[in-house]
C-alpha cells in the first residue's frame, strides 16, 4: 500500500482525549472504505485537505481512523503550506452544545484560506478530497426497530442521536472517498473569477457532490419539507400567483408569500424512513389482530412493469385501511411506499404528522375560489412527478358506500397529465389495484349514511372510539394488481404533436379532457378486471337474490357450485382470482364469519341472513356484480318468459349494454359483450338451465317448479334492481312528458320513487336509491342522444325512449311496472292509462298471473326448507299448464 503523507511532518492524532474517545468508540464501529484502497487516488507529495459534509466529533473520529487504516495523511495534522491547524473542514456545522442550529459555513473561511495560500506560488497545489460518512444506511425490511430509528438519513441530527446511531448501527459504517480535486487546476479553469466568488462556486459543487453520493447510498431525499417547499415557492407559476394575490387583496407580497408558504406546509409530505419502518412494526401487530391474512396477486407483473416509469397507484377505495394496507404491503415487498394524496380531514392531531411522515400529502376537498392554493398544489404535484416519486390516489374521490366503483373524479388525473406534459422526461404508468375485503370496519356507518344519517366527521376522539374494532376479526384481504396503463400511448393516439405542448405550465390543449376521461374509464375497468372473488361475495350473490334472504342448504350448495363453475369456465379476465373453497367450505366459512346463520329443521337445514346483515352483505355482492353481468342479463330474459330466441337476447343486450357498462365499468366492447352472451347461453345449455331448439336458434327454460328454473332466477335477480332503476327513470320522464323536467328534477324524482319502492318492498340494497346511479344513467341517455336538453334546460326525448319502456316488459313483471308507475309522481294519468299509452294493446306474451303466483309459491317453498329433489306442488302444476300455453308463442321482438 502506498503511504502518502504531508511533507516533512509526522502524523498527528490529536490531543489525548481525542485518542481516548477513539479507543472507546473502536469496538462499536466497523468501517468499510469505498474504494477499499483510497490511497491509490492521491498524488504523492501534494498536501491533502479532506472535506466532509457535516461537522461532528464522531465524524472526525471515524475519518481519522479510516485514514489511519488506509495509510492516508491524518486529518488532524496541520495542512502544509497554510495556516490551517487541521487538514479537514466541513461544509455544514451545528453551533452550540444543546440547542444549536445547523448553518452553512461561509465558503470564504476554509476555501478562501486555501486559495489565498496558493497566490504567488504557481508550483504549489492542494488536493481536496470529499469524504462522505454514513452510519447505518437506509434500513431494509429486516432491520430492527431501534436500528431503523437511528439509521442514516437526510436530516442533520444532534450529538445524542448520533451517539445512539453509533451504538446501534456503527458496525455498518461506510466512508466514501471521492477522487481528489486539484485546487490549482480548478483555479485555472475558473479564469479571472474573483476568489470570493470562486470559493462560493466550489462550495456549491461540493454540496451537489455530497447530495448525489447520499442519494446513491441511502436513497433519494424524500423529506420534502426541506427540499420541495422552497422549490415550489420559487417556481414561476407560484410567484406569479403570489403577486396576483397581493395585487387583488391589496396586501404586501411578503404577506402573500407567507400565506403561500403556510399552504405549502399544509400540503407537503415529510417522508421519513425511520417512521415508515416504525409504523410497519405497529401495523404488523394491527393486521394480525384484525385480519387472518393479506394476499397480493399479480404483484410480480406490476414490479416487472415499473422500472423506468413514474408509477401512480390508483386503487379502489372502500375503507380507510386501503392506503395503509397498500403502503404496508409494498414496503414489506421491498418497494418504496408511494406518496399518498389524503383528504385534509385526516390531518388530525397526532395522526396527521405520522401520516405525513409516512408519505401522505394533504389536499382540500375543493380548490374553488382559491387560485393561489390551486397553483401551489399543481406545482407540488409537478415537483413529485419530476423527481420520479411514486404516488397513490383514489380517483373515486371518496370511499364507496355501496361496494361498487364510483364514477371517477378526474381532478388528480388532470394534474398528473398536465405535470407530465410540462416535463415529459420520465414516462408515467398508472397501476390499478383492486382491494377486496370479507368484512369492513366501516360497514355499519356506511349503511347508516345510505339510509340518510349524516356522515360522521373524522376526529381524534372518533378514532379512539373506533379502536373497539380490534375486538373483531375481519377475515382475509386481497390486493390484486391489474393491468398497468401507460400514459404516453394515450397521448400519442389523441395528438401526434402532444410533445409540442410541453414546457408551458398553463397549457391545456383541447384534447386533454378526452384523454383524461378515457384514462379514468380505463383505470376503473382495469380495477374491475382484477377482482378477487371470496366466499362472502359468493354467498351474497346467492342469498340476497331470494325474497327472504334464505335458502335450503342443498339449494345453496348447488347455487354456489353453479356460480363457481360459471366464473371458472367463462373467466372475466386473466387477473381474476377465485376462492379455492368448495361450496360446503364456503357455507362453513360464512357461518364462522357471522354473515349467515343456520336454522335446523327436520326436512333440511336452512341458511339465512338476518335483517341488518343483509344490508351489509349487499356491499360484497356489489364488489363482484360486474363478473356475472352477462349471465344475469341472459337469465333476466327468462324471468317472465319460457321461450325466447337467441337473436332477441342479443338484440336487447346490445340496447341495454351501454348503460350496464357505464354503471359497472364492464371490460367488453359491444361485440365482445355479444360474444360473451353467446358463450353464456352455451354454458346454460350445457348445464341444463336452458334448452336449445330449432337448430339452436330458440331457447327455452324449464317450468317454474324445476330446480334449473330456480337457479336461473337466482342469477337473474342479482341484476334485476338495475333494470328497475332504469325503468323508474324512463317511466318518470315519459309520464311527465317532454320539456317538463330538468336533469336535476328527474334525479330527485327518481330517488324519491326508488326510496318509497324500497320501503314498500323491504329491499336490502341501499344503492337502489343512490342518486349518483340515476345521475349516471341519465348522463348516458344524453350521451347516446336518447334525451337532450332544450333551450329552457328541460329534457326532451325521441321515440327510442318509449321503445325502451315497451321493451321493459321483457324483463320486469307487470306488478313491478304497475308499482313503479303508481308511485312515480307525475301527470294526471293513472298507472293503467300510462301502461296503455306506452305499450301495445296486444295480449302480453309473458308469464301469466298464475305463472307469477306459482313462482312466489316456489320461492316460499324454497325459503321454508324444501328438499333439493322436491315433489311438484299442486299450485306449481297449474303454473306448468299456464306456461305451456304461453310457450307456444315466441316473444314478438
Amino acid at each position: 500500500m502506498q503511504n502518502i503523507s504531508t511533507a516533512d511532518s509526522p502524523r498527528r492524532r490529536g490531543p489525548w482525549w481525542f485518542h481516548l474517545a477513539g479507543q472507546l468508540l473502536q469496538p462499536w464501529v466497523r468501517i468499510r472504505r469505498d474504494p477499499a484502497e483510497p490511497a491509490t487516488l492521491l498524488k504523492a507529495g501534494v498536501p491533502v485537505c479532506y472535506v466532509i459534509e457535516r461537522d461532528g466529533f464522531s465524524d472526525a473520529l471515524i475519518l481519522d481512523r479510516a485514514c489511519r487504516e488506509a495509510g492516508l495523511p491524518g486529518p488532524l495534522q496541520p495542512l502544509a503550506g497554510t495556516r490551517r491547524k487541521r487538514s479537514v473542514f466541513a461544509l455544514m456545522r451545528r453551533d452550540g452544545w444543546l440547542f444549536g442550529r445547523k448553518r452553512h459555513r461561509p465558503p470564504s473561511e476554509p476555501l478562501g484560506q486555501l486559495v489565498h495560500s496558493l497566490e504567488g506560488m504557481p508550483e504549489r497545489d492542494i488536493q481536496i478530497v470529499p469524504v462522505s460518512i454514513y452510519v447505518g444506511r437506509a434500513p431494509n425490511r429486516d432491520s430492527g426497530w431501534f436500528s431503523v430509528l437511528f439509521s442514516e438519513n437526510w436530516v442533520m441530527v444532534g450529538r445524542f442521536r448520533r451517539l445512539l446511531a453509533l451504538l446501534l448501527n456503527g458496525r455498518d459504517t461506510v466512508v466514501h472517498f471521492a477522487a481528489p480535486v486539484s485546487l490549482r487546476e480548478v483555479l485555472a479553469e475558473s479564469g479571472e473569477l474573483p476568489p470570493p466568488r470562486f470559493a462560493r462556486k466550489l462550495a456549491r459543487v461540493l454540496r451537489t457532490h455530497f447530495r448525489r453520493i447520499r442519494a446513491a447510498v441511502i436513497g433519494p431525499d424524500l423529506s420534502h419539507r426541506r427540499t420541495v417547499v422552497d422549490d415550489v415557492l420559487r417556481a414561476e407559476p407560484v410567484r406569479a400567483a403570489i403577486a396576483a394575490t397581493a395585487a387583488k387583496e391589496k396586501i404586501s407580497e411578503a404577506k402573500a408569500w407567507r400565506r403561500a408558504q403556510k399552504m405549502m406546509l399544509e400540503v407537503a409530505a415529510d417522508y421519513s424512513h425511520p417512521v415508515v419502518r416504525s409504523v410497519s412494526f405497529l401495523l404488523s401487530n394491527f393486521w394480525n389482530k384484525l385480519y387472518d391474512g393479506i394476499a397480493m396477486h399479480h404483484f410480480d407483473k406490476a414490479r416487472a412493469a415499473a422500472p423506468g416509469y413514474e408509477v401512480v397507484y390508483v386503487p379502489s377505495h372502500r375503507s380507510h385501511t386501503d392506503y395503509l394496507l397498500l403502503s404496508y404491503q409494498l414496503h414489506m415487498s421491498g418497494v418504496v411506499p408511494p406518496h399518498i394524496a389524503a383528504g385534509v380531514n385526516l390531518n388530525l392531531p397526532l395522526i396527521g404528522p405520522i401520516l405525513r411522515r409516512g408519505g401522505a400529502f394533504f389536499m382540500r376537498r375543493t380548490f374553488k375560489g382559491n387560485a393561489l392554493y390551486s397553483v401551489i398544489f399543481n406545482e407540488y404535484m409537478a415537483q413529485l412527478i419530476d423527481r420520479g416519486v411514486p404516488m397513490e390516489y383514489f380517483i373515486e374521490g371518496g370511499r364507496s358506500r355501496t361496494g361498487r366503483l364510483l364514477a371517477p373524479r378526474a381532478g388528480m388525473l388532470v394534474m398528473t397529465v398536465r405535470a407530465f406534459l410540462r416535463a415529459p422526461r420520465r414516462p408515467v404508468l398508472f397501476q390499478p389495484v383492486y382491494i377486496g375485503y370479507e368484512k369492513l370496519m366501516e360497514g355499519k356507518s356506511y349503511a347508516g349514511e345510505l339510509s340518510g344519517q349524516p356522515k360522521e366527521k373524522e376526529s381524534l376522539l372518533g378514532l379512539l372510539k373506533g379502536l373497539k374494532v380490534l375486538r373483531q376479526r375481519y377475515g382475509h384481504v386481497a390486493l390484486n394488481f391489474g393491468e398497468p396503463i401507460e400514459l404516453t400511448p394515450l397521448l400519442d393516439a389523441a395528438s401526434a404533436d402532444w410533445r409540442g405542448a410541453s414546457g408551458d405550465p398553463d397549457t391545456r390543449p383541447e384534447w386533454l379532457n378526452g384523454v383524461v376521461d378515457q384514462l379514468a374509464e380505463k383505470i376503473q375497468v382495469n380495477v374491475n378486471r382484477a377482482a378477487d372473488v371470496n366466499p362472502i361475495n359468493l354467498l351474497a350473490l346467492s342469498l340476497l337474490a331470494t325474497p327472504k334472504h334464505a335458502m335450503a342448504e342443498n339449494d345453496l350448495l348447488a347455487q354456489l357450485e353453479l356460480t363457481r363453475s360459471l366464473l371458472l369456465e367463462l373467466p372475466y379476465s386473466d387477473r381474476i382470482t377465485l376462492t379455492p373453497m368448495d361450496p360446503a367450505g364456503i357455507i362453513a366459512y360464512g357461518e364462522q364469519m357471522g354473515w349467515i346463520r343456520r336454522i335446523k329443521h327436520p326436512l333440511g337445514d336452512v341458511l339465512d341472513v338476518e335483517g341488518e346483515q343483509a344490508v351489509l352483505l349487499s356491499y360484497f355482492r356489489n364488489n363482484v356484480l360486474h363478473l356475472v353481468a352477462a349471465a344475469a342479463w341472459v337469465a333476466c330474459c327468462f324471468l317472465n318468459n319460457r321461450r325466447m330466441s337467441r337473436a332477441s337476447v342479443q338484440r336487447l343486450g346490445r340496447i341495454i349494454y351501454p348503460f350496464l357498462q357505464g354503471e359497472l365499468f364492464l371490460a367488453w366492447d359491444e361485440q365482445g359483450f355479444g360474444d360473451t352472451l353467446q358463450s353464456t347461453i352455451d354454458f346454460f345449455v350445457r348445464r341444463g338451465l336452458l334448452e336449445a331448439t330449432g337448430d339452436g336458434r330458440m331457447l327455452e327454460r324449464a317450468p317454474g317448479q324445476d330446480d334449473s328454473a330456480f337457479q336461473l332466477k337466482i342469477i337473474a335477480r342479482s341484476l334485476i334492481q338495475a333494470f328497475e332503476r332504469y325503468y323508474i327513470a324512463i317511466a318518470a320522464l315519459v309520464k311527465h312528458g317532454p320539456h317538463t323536467l330538468s336533469s336535476g328534477e328527474l334525479e330527485t324524482t327518481c330517488t324519491l320513487t326508488a326510496q318509497r319502492l324500497a320501503l314498500l318492498n323491504e329491499l336490502s340494497a341501499p344503492e337502489f336509491f343512490d342518486k349518483a346511479l340515476f345521475r349516471g344513467f341519465i348522463q348516458k341517455l344524453r350521451e347516446r342522444r336518447v334525451v337532450w336538453t332544450d333551450d329552457d334546460g328541460k329534457l326532451d326525448y325521441d321515440s327510442a325512449l318509449e321503445d325502451m319502456v315497451r321493451d321493459a316488459r321483457v324483463i320486469l313483471s307487470r306488478e313491478m311496472r304497475h308499482s313503479i308507475l303508481k308511485i312515480t309522481p307525475g301527470g294526471d294519468r293513472d298507472a293503467a292509462a300510462d301502461e296503455t299509452a306506452t305499450e301495445p294493446a296486444a295480449p302480453e306474451p309473458l308469464a301469466s298471473p298464475v305463472d307469477e303466483a306459482g313462482a312466489e309459491l316456489h320461492e316460499r317453498h324454497v325459503a321454508t326448507q324444501h328438499e333439493s329433489h322436491h315433489q311438484p306442488h299442486p299450485a306449481e302444476t297449474a303454473v306448468d299448464a299456464g306456461e305451456q300455453e304461453g310457450a307456444q308463442r315466441d316473444l314478438p321482438l
